[in-house]
């Protein structure tokens, strides 16, 4: 077994590049991986199809983004919660093998359109591979816009099968560890990483009245022109979103230097867990960015999904997908639109204007994700009849935050 990195765990200390690695793929990442035999340096960044998707400046970072995002939580370690992950990765365990699987499909995010992508310091290696990735091919800073988290350590060590009691990643939300972990996130992403968020702030962490955890991260947007922003979990989503939208700057209050600290808030909401959607509309009209986090619910909101209760949804979704995927020619010939896009294409079309992530593990489910953008397109020209029909969908998905938070903590790591 591979033993894994420094940066598994949460640190890492520099170390020599190998020679088939350019000199910007040292400002990248740090440690003497070799690059995986399917992902060659050489290789450039595949090119997005010419499509007139819908663009935004996201992050107001100048970069045209559409609102599809990859997220690197099922590609930077073996292990992930989501429903078949573990049938996804069957033959790709090892770092190297992640490692290619991971370039595979952020090169087919890449070709899909997709110019956001999110990892974090818990996320395994995620970071060194998007790191290596974005060296490899050639992809330059001005063309995507990259995000990472701090907050949590990978503590699995490449490990699926823990022993009881024993957790997969652990939380500290210390100065000190924000310091550490955004040394390393800075070393495998820069000159790309453009936000960093606390991963999975809530009320009991307390680290949205941590002055010196605050303080850092006013440091690091004022002095180094870093977005900051936090992501968010569980029922009681909304309330800690109000409660970030009450930090600012000057640590005061609603003076002259208002500004609010964070600029972007990353959320969980999908057709099944909407309850943060009236914060989410609030904090956009404050001048936050949003991200949509699980939009397909830990793979609970696609096929492989056979629970009897999910069937009325996956249903619903489906004939919405084949109701708009079939209205005139899209970027893919013969594209067969699933409840997956469908549910995706719901999240962006939600007035909170979300990046909405893509938690893909193969190609195939990434090229699917990305059939969302002509649904979203297809929505907006829908007028009153979409708007209706995602009402539809809402109503039949919408679930009880308590129950859907409960189903998700007993989802397991595979």
């Amino acid at each position: 077994m591979h033993a894994p990195s420094a940066a598994l765990r949460g640190r890492a200390t520099p170390s020599t590049k190998p020679p088939q690695v350019s000199a910007r793929a040292a400002a990248a990442t740090s440690r003497p991986l070799a690059v995986a035999p399917r992902a060659a340096a050489s290789a450039k960044a595949p090119s997005a199809p010419s499509s007139p998707w819908p663009c935004s400046k996201f992050l107001d970072v100048g970069v045209s983004t559409p609102p599809l995002g990859l997220g690197l939580a099922a590609l930077g370690r073996p292990g992930y919660i989501n429903l078949g992950h573990g049938a996804d990765i069957t033959s790709a365990k090892s770092v190297d093998d992640m490692r290619a699987r991971a370039f595979e499909v952020l090169d087919a995010a890449y070709a899909s359109g997709v110019r956001y992508f999110d990892a974090a310091a818990s996320y395994g290696e995620a970071e060194e591979f998007l790191g290596r990735w974005l060296a490899s091919r050639g992809v330059s800073p001005a063309d995507v816009v990259i995000g990472s988290k701090w907050g949590y350590t990978y503590t699995a060590d490449w490990r699926v099968e823990l022993s009881a009691g024993e957790p997969h990643e652990v939380k500290e939300h210390s100065a000190e560890n924000l310091r550490a972990q955004f040394a390393t996130s800075r070393d495998l992403l820069a000159p790309h990483l453009r936000c960093y968020q606390i991963h999975s702030a809530t009320s009991d962490s307390g680290v949205l009245r941590n002055d010196d955890v605050l303080n850092e991260l006013r440091a690091m947007k004022r002095d180094g022109g870093m977005k900051i922003g936090l992501t968010v979990t569980g029922a009681e989503q909304g309330d800690v979103i109000r409660e970030a939208m009450t930090v600012k700057m000057n640590g005061g209050g609603d003076g002259e230097d208002s500004e609010l600290l964070f600029d972007v808030v990353q959320a969980t909401w999908n057709v099944m867990e909407q309850s943060a959607g009236d914060a989410l509309t609030d904090a956009r009209r404050a001048g936050m960015h949003v991200i949509v986090k699980e939009a397909l619910a830990n793979g609970r909101l696609t096929t492989r999904n056979d629970a009897l209760a999910a069937q009325k949804t996956l249903a619903a979704l489906q004939v919405l997908a084949r109701e708009f995927g079939n209205e005139g020619p899209g970027e893919f010939d013969s594209f067969v639109y699933k409840p997956d896009a469908a549910a995706i294409a719901i999240a962006m079309h939600q007035g909170f204007d979300a990046m909405v992530l893509s938690g893909a593990s193969t190609t195939e489910q990434m090229r699917s994700n990305a059939g969302a953008i002509t649904l979203l397109r297809r929505f907006r020209d829908g007028g009153a009849r979409a708007e209706e029909r995602i009402a539809e969908v809402l109503a039949v998905g919408r679930a009880d935050p308590e129950a859907y938070w409960s189903q998700r903590s007993k989802l397991a790591w595979n």
